[in-house]
This record gives structure tokens, C-alpha cells and sequence, in this order.
């Protein structure tokens, strides 16, 4: 018998199963929250929380990633689901939405040094991408997934090793995704949360190893709260670089790599194109577990204006950003 969970007495079901049984039975299955806050300088600190439940697992996990003073840090945590797979608490992380849409509360209790209390206030309105599908060379699901963005500020503060620092007023981006992702054998996806003072582009965009274009979707959201408008085109023409800025090849594990630079365009649905150029550093990279990983950005768009980005360049093969397969680790 299919097993029950507090959250199956409220009018919240979609299939004719508890929420235990989701509708496609897969061990990538997940659904999680992720939330980026980061500083208004390219080289400012990036704290990076991301937690997922995978029914099939019957488990839970957090991440906590990021660059603070300069230092790069990652811990995972990770709990039975031991029948409450909803609870969104994993170790010393918690996420709490407080009020949907508009508030959540992130905490990450002191270990291995590091701790933090920040909330996140959105300042757009949360922008839902189309569901996106991918199947690997032999039929095999590789992604099937529905996903929002939003931006916001973000206010608290945390500490480091005894160092303490506030977050009064960074920027960042929370996402909200469920369904199948195998990101060690996803050929290349690309995902971009550019911060300007008026509002956010953000994209999701994958390709398979011959650059082919397989999804994208994401919008310009203003800052006013007013409806995002779609991006409908997107073009990326972005390298890895090293510590001298130079242009450098990923090989097959990006131990040469230090940052990202290029240029991104975005075609929106009422016509407007805005061509963004930046520049930046690893704040979050994911080797040995999986190529890539995520850059902080200083960003300059065609018409002037300024602000803070993270770029996101992760998989397994791509003709320009893993041409060398990655053979990706345990996590």
C-alpha cells in the first residue's frame, strides 16, 4: 500500500494517488527550491542554498554553495524522508515560504564555520517556464520538468569563520522546479539571472552536444511588479577564461578555468532586443560531481545599464563548453 503523509489531508492532489506516488516514477524525480543572493560587485560574496525531496529515494538534501571572502564553499546534507518527504528543513538548512510568491525565509544553521539568516522579498513577479522535455541517444528520460523564477532582495545576514556580514539589500533569484532531471548526463544546459536596477532577465536554455536547441524559455520581469514579458529568441556566444582573462579550453575537468565572459542577447515578445556583455568568476563550480558550474557576472547591457549576474554553464558534452566529455563523480 502506497504510504500516507500529513500533507495528503489538503486539497492539493493532482493524480489519483497519494502525494507520495508522483506521475512519473523515476529516481531523478525531484522537487526543490534553490535560492542565489549575491553582492553588488562582481568579486562581492555569493551564498547559494538548494534543497530537493525525491520521492523515489524516499530522501531529502541541501546544498549550501558559494564564495565567501574569497574562499569557495560547499556542504551537502541530507535526511530519510521516514514519512514526511515535505517538511522543507534538511539538517541545519531550512526554507519556509512565509507568504507565497512574495517572502521566504532561509536558514542555514552554523556548520563546518559557516552560517546565515536571510529572507528573500521578491521585487517581480514570478515568471512560470513551459514544461521541458529531454531524451538521451537510446530513448532514455533525461529531463522532464515545469519550473518559476523570481527575483528579489534579500535581507539578514551571516557569518564565516567569525566573520560577520550582512545582506541588507543584495539581489538575487529563487526558483521553484519538479520533475525529472539527471544532471550528470545532461548534455549542456545554460541558465542566466542577470540583475539590473529595473528588473531580470532570466533564461533556461539546453542544447545537445552538436549545439542543437532543445528548450528555452524565460523573460525580462521589471522590478515594478508589472507582468514579465517572454524572451521568444536568445543567442549566447560565452567562453571560459582564466586568471589572466584570457580565453581557455574546459579540458576534461576545468581545473584551468576561473571565470566566464561573452556576450547574451535576448529577443522579447513585444519586439525589444537587449544585448547583455559580461565578465566574472566561479562562485560555484561543480567538479568533481559535474562539469561546469555557476559564475558571478558583472553585466553591461546595449543601453547602459548595470548590475550583477549569475551565469550557469553545466553538463556533460558540448561541442564549445565540454568538447572533452565529462565523466561526472558521485554526489
Amino acid at each position: 500500500m502506497p504510504s500516507l503523509t500529513t500533507n495528503d489531508e489538503y486539497l492539493v492532489h493532482q493524480i489519483p494517488e497519494p502525494l507520495s506516488v508522483v506521475g512519473i516514477e523515476h529516481q531523478y524525480w525531484r522537487e526543490s527550491y534553490f535560492v542565489v543572493a549575491h553582492g553588488p560587485e562582481v568579486d562581492s560574496d555569493v551564498i547559494v542554498i538548494a534543497m530537493a525531496t525525491y520521492p523515489a529515494r524516499h530522501s531529502l538534501d541541501a546544498l549550501v554553495l558559494g564564495r565567501v571572502g574569497g574562499e569557495l564553499m560547499g556542504t551537502h546534507h541530507q535526511r530519510g524522508a521516514d514519512g514526511d518527504p515535505h517538511t522543507s528543513v534538511v539538517g541545519p538548512v531550512s526554507v519556509v515560504i512565509e507568504e507565497p510568491f512574495r517572502r521566504v525565509h532561509v536558514v542555514v544553521e552554523a556548520t563546518e564555520g559557516f552560517e546565515a539568516d536571510m529572507t528573500f522579498t521578491a521585487r517581480t513577479q514570478p515568471y512560470a517556464l513551459r514544461r521541458g522535455r529531454l531524451l538521451d541517444d537510446d530513448g532514455s528520460l533525461l529531463w522532464d520538468q515545469s519550473h518559476m523564477i523570481q527575483s528579489g532582495t534579500f535581507s539578514g545576514s551571516y557569518r564565516k569563520d567569525g566573520r560577520q556580514a550582512s545582506v541588507d539589500g543584495w539581489l538575487g533569484q529563487r526558483d521553484h522546479s519538479w520533475g525529472v532531471r539527471d544532471h550528470g548526463r545532461i548534455p549542456c544546459w545554460t541558465w542566466f539571472a542577470i540583475q539590473l536596477p529595473d528588473g531580470m532577465f532570466g533564461v533556461w536554455c539546453w542544447e545537445l552536444a552538436n549545439g542543437a536547441r532543445i528548450f528555452t524559455d524565460g523573460c525580462w520581469a521589471p522590478s515594478d511588479r508589472s507582468d514579465p514579458v517572454a524572451v521568444v529568441e536568445f543567442r549566447h556566444d560565452l567562453h571560459w577564461t582564466d586568471d589572466g582573462g584570457g580565453v581557455v579550453e574546459y579540458g576534461t575537468d576545468g581545473a584551468g578555468v576561473t571565470g566566464l565572459s561573452g556576450t547574451v542577447v535576448f529577443g522579447l515578445e513585444d519586439g525589444r532586443q537587449v544585448t547583455v556583455r559580461g565578465s566574472g568568476r566561479w562562485c560555484a563550480p561543480y567538479r568533481p560531481f559535474y562539469g561546469g558550474g555557476q559564475h558571478l557576472m558583472a553585466v553591461e547591457t546595449d543601453d547602459g545599464r548595470r548590475g550583477t549576474a549569475i551565469y550557469e554553464v553545466t553538463g556533460r558534452h558540448h561541442h564549445r563548453f565540454f568538447p572533452v566529455p565529462v565523466v561526472p563523480g558521485e554526489v
